[in-house]
């Protein structure tokens, strides 16, 4: 049967843990974790004989798939895959597979929560604004922003999103206004939410052009990822708008230089918290292990993207 490794520097949920065995045993496959390592060399000596993969943000790079030869299925237990290179996956022909969806709740009450202690000046005892009857525009209408706009809704928010590769139709069905451009995101927003995924079109795609739009005290939320700022406009954001105020689950490169510079205009996570919910950790680790069981029992291959 299958060899599966499940190789996570940051270790799933002991809960997670126990459920993926399950799912793998119960389907007769041979399994081995790799947790908590801090050398490469771990990686790729354990992957020496694995023909299925799970990890979380490990980094799977082309020395990685060098170092399995039997390897045929690699899936990210999270939406995100910009940790695997696709173009040596697709050489190697391992398929890449990710679990859209699994963890789209945490981020999306991350990025809520986020608002509220920005609205609330970081709970330090000056009065505040709330969320109700604000604008919030999302960049994006992927399963996160959708859980997003669903509790900002609840919240009493007006919602809008613009998304290129959804219709306005999909859009109006979670009771979300459509926006048509992306001028349209940062000139509306009192709050302005990224749910885009880094590619060569979006990195650095927030650029001045973008970010000279926001209003002086609109508060930008980022939970995708950092390279898709361009850092030196953020910098000229806040110089120019006395009030604007950046919150995010990734910290960009010049975060020493924010928080010197603004202590109380910006917030950083320490580390990638967005899934970090014991749910999220066990519904992607579970959806991992179906899908690899579904790929060599059914040649299942929804959810591939290489």
């Amino acid at each position: 049967m299958p060899k599966v490794l499940i190789a996570t520097e940051k270790p799933f949920a002991a809960d997670a843990v126990q459920k993926i065995k399950t799912e793998l045993e119960n389907a007769g496959y041979n399994y081995s974790f790799l947790e908590n390592y801090t050398e490469k060399s771990a990686l790729h000596n354990a992957l020496a004989d694995a023909e299925a993969l799970i990890v979380r943000s490990d980094i799977i790079d082309e020395a990685a798939f060098n170092a399995a030869p039997k390897l045929k299925i690699v899936v990210r237990a999270g939406a995100g895959y910009d940790n695997i290179d696709l173009k040596s996956a697709t050489a190697h022909n391992v398929v890449v597979m990710n679990t859209p969806g699994q963890n789209s709740n945490a981020v999306a009450e991350l990025a809520i929560g986020m608002m509220i202690y920005m609205a609330r000046n970081k709970f330090n005892g000056k009065s505040g604004t709330e969320l109700a009857g604000k604008t919030l525009t999302l960049y994006g209408f992927g399963w996160v922003a959708r859980y997003v706009a669903k509790i900002a809704k609840g919240i009493g928010m007006d919602v809008y999103a613009y998304d290129p590769f959804i219709s306005d139709e999909v859009i109006q069905k979670e009771g979300v206004k459509p926006l048509h451009s992306v001028e349209d995101i940062f000139k509306l927003g009192d709050y302005i939410s990224l749910h885009i995924p880094a590619t060569e079109d979006t990195k650095k795609s927030v650029n001045w052009n973008l970010l000279s739009l926001v209003k002086d005290d609109a508060i930008l939320v980022n939970t995708a990822r950092k390279e898709v700022i361009e850092e030196d406009a953020l910098l000229k954001a806040f110089a120019e708008k006395k009030k604007f105020r950046y919150v995010s689950d990734v910290a960009p490169d010049n975060s020493a230089k924010l928080l010197e510079l603004y202590p109380d205009r910006v917030f950083f996570t320490p580390k990638k918290m967005g899934a970090q919910t014991s749910e999220a950790n066990t519904n992607a680790g579970i959806a991992a292990a179906k899908q690899i069981i579904a790929y060599f029992e059914k040649g299942d291959v929804k959810y591939k993207v290489n």
